[in-house]
């Protein structure tokens, strides 16, 4: 079975980044069911109250006091940002001292994604339990390793016997559907999470995680880019990417946007092939990108820079000396 070490570290199937949403809730009087999935770490607001009592970052249900739908436990229902096999879970119960829940499970199906909330909770939906009910503690990131082998879309948190959780995590491996994206016979971003993409090794990652990289869309912020912190000594930062799949890379965005005293002054891109459960320091670096001046606050294209290479599985990025980018892009073909 994973360890922590093993599934905290790869990607949030569930992030709101990746288009995760909460879809239904049987309860949210407290506090409403979209904040589980926010990306920011849970915060709390000495003093400040709703209408309804305390305000929480969080989801929060009422106080059980009759059984209500013949149930014993609250729930919801999360759509995955992208589908994927889950290796584990953390529910961050911070802030919830005395009103969270005892104890909890999770239930998942494989849907298509944009299945709505009547076809999901009708009776026809298969739902297969990936966590057992499992012991919860207050004001704590609870994590649960899961293996499973399965594709899901959507998993289902139930709470005993109600209460409040201020995070869901679901991470794991992505699953994209290959067979539809080669049907479109198009340029696709090889390193991007929703396609499969993980950074599984980087440099230094002090102010933004290496992750951010690859997420979809612009970044809000600086906080949504990868950045290193100043250096001091010899050498310069880098990151290494896992391709979604085997495919030649022939374009590539460097995105500095929100890095503008703090870009790297250039940056050089390497590739090379691995064979599944090939270790990364065997592989062998060619040069894609030659190191290359960048710019503060740009979104840099390079096509004609680009040396051909080939079909490859891994990219290695180096900035110098150090440096934040919001996003890293590897365009090209799915081999074969």
């Amino acid at each position: 079975m994973p360890s922590l070490m093993d599934f905290t570290d790869l990607v949030d199937l569930a992030s709101e980044k990746l288009g995760g949403a909460v879809i239904f809730a049987n309860d949210e009087f407290f506090a409403p069911k979209e904040n589980l999935l926010k990306p920011a770490a849970p915060i709390w607001i000495e003093g400040k109250y709703t209408e309804r009592g305390k305000w929480m970052d969080g989801w929060e249900t009422t106080r059980r006091r009759s059984p209500r739908l013949d149930e014993e436990f609250d729930w919801c229902v999360v759509r995955l940002g992208t589908p994927g096999r889950t290796r584990g879970v953390t529910l961050d119960t911070s802030f919830f001292r005395g009103n969270f829940p005892s104890h909890c499970s999770i239930d998942a199906c494989s849907l298509d994604p944009k299945s709505d909330v009547a076809e999901l909770l009708g009776g026809k939906t298969k739902w297969t339990e990936i966590l057992s009910k499992s012991e919860l503690s207050g004001d704590t990131q609870n994590n649960f390793a899961i293996d499973r082998v399965e594709r899901i879309t959507h998993v289902r948190l139930k709470i005993f016997p109600d209460g409040g959780v201020a995070r869901l995590r679901v991470y794991g491996d992505v699953l994209p559907d290959w067979d539809s994206i080669k049907k479109r016979n198009s340029e696709i971003d090889l390193a991007a999470a929703e396609n499969g993409g993980t950074v599984p090794l980087a440099s230094d990652m002090f102010f933004g995680h290496r992750s951010n990289l690859i997420m979809p869309g612009l970044a809000r912020d600086m906080s949504d880019g990868w950045e290193s912190q100043r250096r001091r000594g010899p050498g310069n930062d880098w990151c290494i990417i896992k391709l979604g799949t085997l495919g030649t890379i022939t374009r590539i965005e460097v995105d500095t946007s929100h890095f503008k005293g703090n870009y790297p002054e250039s940056c050089s891109i390497d590739v090379g092939y691995a064979d599944p459960g090939i270790p990364i320091d065997s592989i062998a670096w060619e040069e894609l990108l030659p190191n290359t001046k960048l710019q503060p606050h740009t979104r840099h294209v390079f096509v004609r820079e680009l040396t051909d290479v080939g079909d490859v599985t891994h990219a290695r990025l180096n900035i110098f000396p150090d440096g934040g980018v919001s996003r890293l892009r590897l365009y090209g073909r799915i081999a074969g």
